[in-house]
């Protein structure tokens, strides 16, 4: 059957890949599933029970949830009754609700929790258009998604007549929703997606691997996210179940029960996990830790293809004595993973790979539905440190600055109310301007370089492609996050945010005692070993790039904290803005002073750690 609109892709599933967990979720440590029939049936409910309580079609529906398999429903349901899905962050701030819940034009709000209403309530009475609230877990004084579900149940014989007009009057190329882009800076726009955006997205990058009916992902990247609703899309298609995850924090123990063969994830993602075992491998007896190193030197060498035979047979050695372990802490059955939302750091690609646990990634945006590229799961078409060929139905060409400009069914119909920002990122050829510089290498594989924006002009002329500096540190262990600077500067600095948990490892081994985080940065060993980590990034770049200065800060940059954004990117405005003491002392301070000051400081810190405790 012919699959135009995303709930036509249940249809698929009933008729093609019938099974008693379409999708999963968990209620009190409990896996609860729904079968293709359960989806079926409540999609159809949830589509009546709107229709009987007043709701139209165009009209406009908020979700503000963690994923749960309820909000597929509320997404299929709202699609077929040719209503207007507004998936929310529940993460973001209130005045941030306040202007995307007034600028969509929402008339319902379905929250998650009691959490989340207690940030969304507050502002509801300011929202022009908002009818009530409804919630899907219970919260007092709020009617709950249960209710819309009952209610359709009970008029579903009198309303499937008008709902399947509905669904037949609804074509590919109407908007089925609007995704506000977590802006690094400015308001959020309101990106339209069509129906044919996502489902030719889902379709296409579906040849990517070979998993299909019978075979189980989990999903726990926020589903108001392109990325993962999308790749939701994917895998419904190919008939995959899915459970999800409304906890970032159970995800270790739902892999265990689980047993996943895919998941989506982002390189920060990776890079905890990574660091979460090296931490573990730090810990084991001087033997056990050997080995577990070689293993891990031995993975960063790892290629596709031509590795020597005698690699071969070390590697096979490796995956027996500690890679099979990894294997078994991410469920045993993992095929493959798929990053996306950031450049991925190539080590590891090669170490996870190293581990039989291989990692696709690829590259899109919001206003792409998302994918452009991806390296699908087949050796000879995947290019390491690349984001892949560029999918079916998808054009990319390179402007002369160097920026991805991309085309095709996947492209969004615009900006929600801004036609004036629509002009400004498509142009009068249909040419999407991405923002992002990148190349295309061996004539396939799209490489992505840098944000446009973020690229900023030394005083002497020279350009900074701050991102690819940044991951080159934060390849250290000891660096959670980093942000490079100088705009109109001298030469080029660096805030960086390190990783306490592995820092204070590293004292707990150097024997460096220390009382709080804000001491700790400003040892002297401590400066020391990040002026070394630097100094090793420093040779892998040219002389203009070079961090010459750079300053630890005590914060752990995070969305909650707000230096970073739902999507973790870098709010660079804001974080220059809460620093900027920090930079004016680092551009107008002197390091000479500063370098005193640090032995001042070090020498006290050592003479108080030395006095007898009374």
């Amino acid at each position: 059957m012919e699959i135009t609109r995303t709930f036509d892709i249940i249809d698929l599933n009933c008729e093609k890949y019938p099974r008693k967990d379409m999708y999963a979720g968990k209620q009190d440590k409990t896996w609860i599933t729904y079968s293709t029939d359960d989806v079926r049936h409540c999609t159809d409910w949830v589509s009546c029970g709107l229709l009987s309580m007043g709701y139209r079609k165009g009209d406009k529906i908020a979700t503000i949830s963690p994923n749960k398999p309820e909000w597929n429903i509320v997404d299929m349901g709202l699609a077929q009754a040719g209503m207007i899905h507004v998936p929310i962050y529940p993460t973001i701030g209130t005045d941030e609700y306040e202007y995307i819940l007034e600028h969509s034009d929402v008339k319902l709000i379905i929250v998650g929790n009691k959490s989340i209403y207690s940030k969304v309530s507050p502002i509801a009475g300011k929202i022009a258009a908002l009818k009530e609230i409804f919630s899907f877990d219970p919260v007092e004084g709020l009617r709950s998604y249960s209710d819309i579900v009952e209610e359709g149940k009970k008029n579903a014989p009198q309303l499937m007549g008008e709902l399947q007009e509905i669904r037949e009057s609804v074509h590919p190329e109407d908007l089925v929703t609007i995704i506000y882009t977590s802006g690094t800076t400015g308001n959020s726009k309101g990106v339209m997606l069509t129906h044919r955006n996502l489902v030719s997205n889902a379709i296409t990058t579906s040849t990517a691997h070979h998993l299909g009916y019978g075979h189980r992902a989990i999903s726990f990247l926020p589903l108001c996210h392109v990325y993962e609703r999308m790749v939701n899309y994917h895998f419904q298609y190919k008939g995959i179940s899915i459970y999800y995850i409304e906890n970032m924090g159970t995800i270790s123990e739902a892999v265990k029960e689980v047993k996943p063969h895919i998941f989506n994830t982002v390189p920060r993602l990776l890079e905890k996990i990574y660091d979460n075992i090296v931490s573990k491998g730090r810990n084991l007896s001087v033997v056990k830790r050997a080995i577990f190193f070689w293993a891990v030197r031995l993975g960063m060498k790892f290629r596709l293809k031509g590795n020597s035979s005698f690699y071969k047979f070390r590697l096979k050695i490796a995956r027996k004595l500690i890679f099979s372990k990894w294997k078994e802490a991410m469920g045993g059955e993992l095929v493959v993973m798929v990053s996306g939302g950031a450049a991925l750091q190539s080590r590891l690609e090669k170490i996870f790979w190293a581990a039989g646990l291989p990692v696709i990634q690829g590259y899109g945006l919001t206003e792409t539905s998302p994918v452009i590229a991806v390296n699908p799961f087949r050796v000879d078409e995947i290019g390491f440190g690349t984001v892949g060929p560029v999918i079916e139905g998808v054009e990319v060409k390179i402007a002369e600055d160097g920026e991805i400009l991309s085309r095709g069914i996947n492209l969004m119909m615009g900006y929600y109310k801004a036609p004036d920002l629509t002009a400004e990122v498509i142009d009068s050829e249909g040419w999407f301007h991405t923002g992002d510089i990148g190349v295309i290498e061996d004539g396939k594989f799209l490489r992505i370089t840098d944000r446009k924006k973020e690229m900023f002009k030394l005083s002497a002329g020279k350009y900074i492609a701050p991102q690819v500096i940044e991951n080159k540190l934060k390849e250290s262990a000891l660096i959670e996050q980093a942000m490079v600077i100088g705009e109109n500067q001298k030469f080029a600095s660096a805030l960086i945010s390190p990783n306490f948990g592995f820092l204070h490892d590293w004292c707990s081994k150097h024997k460096i005692q220390f009382r709080d985080n804000a001491e700790l940065i400003e040892l002297l060993e401590v400066q020391e070993q990040f002026g070394r980590e630097v100094k090793e990034v420093n040779k892998s770049l040219g002389e203009f790039e070079q961090i010459k200065r750079f300053r630890l800060v005590t914060d752990e940059w995070t969305p909650q904290t707000g230096e970073l954004s739902p999507t973790l990117k870098l709010k660079r405005n804001l974080i220059a803005d809460h620093y900027k003491d920090i930079i004016s002392g680092i551009y107008y301070g002197g390091e000479k002073e500063t370098g005193v000051l640090n032995l001042i400081k070090v020498g006290i810190n050592g003479i108080l750690r030395n006095l007898p405790k009374f």
